[in-house]
């Protein structure tokens, strides 16, 4: 017995839930094929966000659940068939590419050897562990049995004597004739092939020895021609600064000549004018003025200053014996008396 579970809430705020009471199907002692029938009967949904009744959307163009279930029946076998298909025909692959070995002659048999270069000592155990599990208590149907039809009507047969179909030596000499001339055919042409392509090649090598002393003669061509140039803007260059300096000569000896010209006349006015502005003096004078009389203040400063500190300290020593002296004379008038 299933139960059909609903809820509802309550005025209060609070949910209550109940569920009917729906009848558990049938079940048959073998294992059937799974019919639309079944498959609709034991689906069963647990996000409503896949499930086929629930619609979503618009809701103008709404499918049935019939049609809708018709068509997931039809593509789920469509894909069973196709994974079928790729599964048998990846098995056929990996038979075809994987090298067996040929059995072994009547009396004997085949071991397993290594084959590596040298011979390692297999010690290692692998753990094996054995797992069970019950199943449920459903046995599968046997396999229906091919429909073999009875036999009917009656059995005829031909015998053929020997030599009746074809004459092998007289039958076979148009096919070896084809063989030995297609043969000769095909010989001569790689022979003829062979020919064009060593021609070929040889032209290539004559084209290649052309083209690669056309090269060097446009390099040769080249290179002549850039050291010309370069020896032509060399010598324009040569040439311009030659004239830059003629002209810059030029120039010079016009501006001394100008100025020769100019100060001819001036220099003996300047002097004339220093001299009676007195700026022309007596060198003798001017030595002692400004080396003679600073030199003889400074001498006489420093004597000056020795002798100050020669009477200072000739003071400050008789301040001393004085003192001394009157502390002294203290003293006796103290025993004295």
């Amino acid at each position: 017995m299933s139960f059909v579970s609903h809820g509802q809430r309550n005025a209060n705020g609070t949910y209550t839930f109940s569920s009917r009471p729906r009848p558990v199907e049938n079940r048959s002692k073998y294992r059937e094929q799974p019919t639309e029938k079944t498959e609709k009967a034991h689906t069963t949904y647990g996000n409503i966000m896949y499930d086929r009744r629930v619609i979503r959307g618009n809701t103008y163009a709404q499918r049935f659940l019939s049609t809708m279930v018709q068509e997931d029946l039809a593509e789920i076998q469509r894909q069973q068939e196709m994974r079928k298909k790729a599964v048998a025909n990846k098995k056929k692959t990996k038979e075809l590419l994987r090298a067996s070995t040929p059995e072994a002659v009547q009396g004997r048999k085949h071991n397993v050897v290594q084959t590596d270069i040298y011979l390692e000592e297999l010690s290692y155990n692998i753990e094996v562990s054995h797992i069970e599990c019950q199943t449920d208590p459903l046995l599968d149907r046997p396999a229906t049995p091919l429909f073999i039809p009875a036999k009917s009507g009656k059995d005829v047969a031909t015998q053929i004597e020997e030599g009746e179909l074809f004459d092998f030596d007289r039958e076979v000499q148009p096919l070896l004739e084809v063989l030995v001339g297609k043969t000769i055919e095909q010989s001569l042409l790689e022979v003829m092939e062979e020919e064009e392509l060593a021609c070929l090649r040889a032209q290539q090598r004559t084209f290649q020895e052309l083209r690669n002393a056309e090269l060097a003669e446009l390099q040769r061509l080249q290179e002549q021609e850039r050291r010309r140039r370069e020896e032509k803007e060399h010598r324009i260059a040569q040439q311009r600064e030659a004239l830059m300096r003629e002209k810059e000569t030029l120039e010079k000896i016009a501006a001394r000549a100008y100025t020769e010209q100019y100060l001819a006349d001036l220099v003996p006015t300047v002097f004339k004018s220093l001299r009676v502005q007195g700026f022309f003096f007596d060198p003798v004078e001017k030595d002692i003025e400004t080396n003679f009389f600073p030199w003889l203040m400074a001498e006489v400063n420093s004597k000056l200053e020795k002798r100050t500190a020669a009477r200072q300290l000739l003071d400050t020593l008789i301040y001393d014996v004085a003192e001394k002296k009157l502390s002294f004379y203290a003293d006796l008038q103290a025993v004295d008396k």
